[in-house]
Parts: C-alpha cells; structure tokens; sequence
C-alpha cells in the first residue's frame, strides 16, 4: 500500500471510528432531563399527563434512573415557578419539560440556552415562543394546542346541547393574556350568531362560588371553561357547581366530563405529553429545539357525560350524540 493509499485509509477509518465512538459513549450516557408542571402532583397523576410523558420516554427506551433522571418539579401556583425554575436549571439538564406557557416564560427569563419542550402552548408565536411553528428558531420546541380555534367550536356544541340558548359564560383568569385572546375569537364567533358572551373572572384567592354567584345572577345556563394548569386542579369543583347551578358547561379537556362536567372538545393532552418524549429524544440524540417543527393537532375528540345532562335535564340530540367520540354514561 503505497503513502497516499495508507493517508486515505488512516482518515476514512478516523471518520468511522468518531461517530462509532460518539455513539458507544451517548449508549453510556445518563442523561438529565428537567420537567416543569404548572399544577399539583397529583392533578398530573389524575389526568394521566406525568404517566403519559413516562410511558413515551419508555417507548424510546429511556427509564428513568436508568438511562435518564427526571428532575419533576410540581407547582399549584405561578409565584413558585421562577424559584422552581432556577432550581431545574441548577441541576445542569441537557434539556426542559414545560408544561405549558407561564413555565416556558419564567424558564426564558432566566437567559438559558437550555432546549425547552413546551407540551401545550395556546399560540406559540403570539406568545412570543417562536418565530413559526414550521422553524421555531429559539431554544423553545413543542406542542400548539390551537386552543384559540377550538373554543370557537364550542359556542356550536353548546348550541345543540341548549337550543334556546342566548348567554355563555366564560369562566377566566384576570390578566391571562391568552385566556384575553380566546376571548376575543369568542366574541366575535358569538356576535354573528346573536349569542351574548359574559367573561366572569376567577379570584383565586376568593374560589369559585363568587363566579357561580355572578352567573345565577346573570341567569346564565351555560358555561366555556378556558384552559388553565388552576381549572385542571380543580375540575371536580367546577364539574360540581356547574351541576349545581344547573349550568351546561365545556372544556377542552377530555378528563372534565370524566369527573362530572358535561363536555369536552378538544385535543387528547395525555397524548400531547407521550409526543413530547419523541421531542426529549430527537434533541439529546442531536438536534437543534430551534430547527424541530412545532407539532399541531390532527385531530379534536369530543366526550359528552350523558348521566350529567340527564341531571342538568338536557335532552342530547341524536346530532350531537353522533359527532361525540365517547359518551360517558
């Protein structure tokens, strides 16, 4: 073999061996992956999103304390998310969960270059999390939920559900700048189908029997739920006063009808949380959060509990009956 030929083959078997050995060191590697949920341990185990999230990483191999350390971090409230955030990236993960929003920001703030996977975002570019959903660009990747749109839908179904209806509430946070948003989209949809929309704020310090007083008040008999980390945790109370005040209510949640509320439309969110583990995979395997496409929803699933609208003495038209992709009874 004469020198030129060795040159050759020295470089080509340099360049097989780097990635072979890259690759038997990742095999090796434990890797360290922050989670941030906006809500309660527990609401994360009742809805089935922390074991949905689990479940995906086990698909694509990864057990936690294995090959991979999940530092969870749980929250009821947003005061505690700055200090749970820095506390996440102390620990030096290769990369974050987010369950939503509100986390996604006060991880930003602290001017990491640590990828994010954002599980439910409402619009990420409006908030500022991407510059599209086709080329994210920033640190940030994930999940759009396209909740805006789908509450729109729910002006419709609460239509059939309450044919003479001419009032929704909507149930808010104040200063929620994406529950603002919706809020807007509601009221235009509803306008043009002579449908008042009343916004009835949440004080959270205050619960939720001040709302409901102000909805009996109003004589309102139905009820959008927005999306809120606050609401999940407190699903059952909802459900409950809703049945209560005789208020035919919707989210888009599939676990408020599970728990007693009477409708659901919206994506599966349980899903959304076994998809973001393809995420955690395809950036500790190498690529770039900022060059991995923001997914959207392909499909909305709508859950109707039937024994709920039977207490709410609603009769379910076979209408809607045949669009609901499961009837709670």
């Amino acid at each position: 073999m004469n020198t030129r030929r060795k040159l050759i083959f020295s470089f080509g078997s340099a360049a097989v061996a780097a990635p072979l050995t890259a690759l038997a060191q990742n095999a090796d590697k434990v890797w360290r992956v922050g989670f941030l949920y906006n809500g309660s341990h527990q609401s994360a185990i009742d809805t089935g999103r922390y074991p949905a999230f689990l479940e995906g990483l086990r698909q694509l191999g990864y057990v936690d304390g294995k090959n991979i350390v999940i530092d969870a971090k749980f929250t009821n409230t947003n005061d505690q998310l700055m200090a749970l955030s820095a506390e996440i990236l102390k620990g030096k993960p290769d990369l974050v969960v987010s369950s939503g929003v509100t986390g996604t920001h006060a991880l930003l703030s602290m001017k990491t270059n640590t990828p994010i996977v954002i599980v439910v975002a409402f619009d990420a570019v409006r908030e500022g999390l991407a510059t599209s959903l086709s080329r994210p660009s920033g640190s940030v990747t994930g999940l759009s939920a396209l909740l805006d749109e789908i509450f729109v839908k729910h002006i419709e179904l609460l239509k059939l559900a309450v044919p003479k209806l001419s009032r929704i509430a909507v149930l808010s946070l104040p200063g929620d700048p994406d529950h603002l948003a919706v809020l807007k989209a509601l009221e235009a949809s509803a306008r043009q189908q002579g449908i008042q929309i009343n916004r009835v704020d949440v004080d959270v310090k205050a619960g939720f029997e001040p709302a409901f007083l102000n909805m009996a008040n109003k004589q309102i008999n139905a009820m959008i739920v927005q999306g809120s980390a606050y609401f999940v945790q407190h699903f059952r109370e909802i459900a409950a006063l809703a049945v209560k005040n005789k208020i035919a209510s919707t989210y888009s949640g599939r676990e408020y009808p599970e728990v007693g509320g009477l409708m659901s439309y919206g994506p599966n969110f349980s899903d959304n949380y076994r998809r973001a583990a393809s995420y955690v995979d395809k950036i500790l395997k190498g690529a770039k959060s900022g060059d991995l496409p923001m997914e959207q929803p392909t499909h909305f699933y709508l859950t109707i509990n039937r024994k709920t609208a039977q207490a709410l003495g609603i009769s379910l038209s076979q209408e809607l009956l045949l669009r609901a992709d499961k009837v709670i009874e």
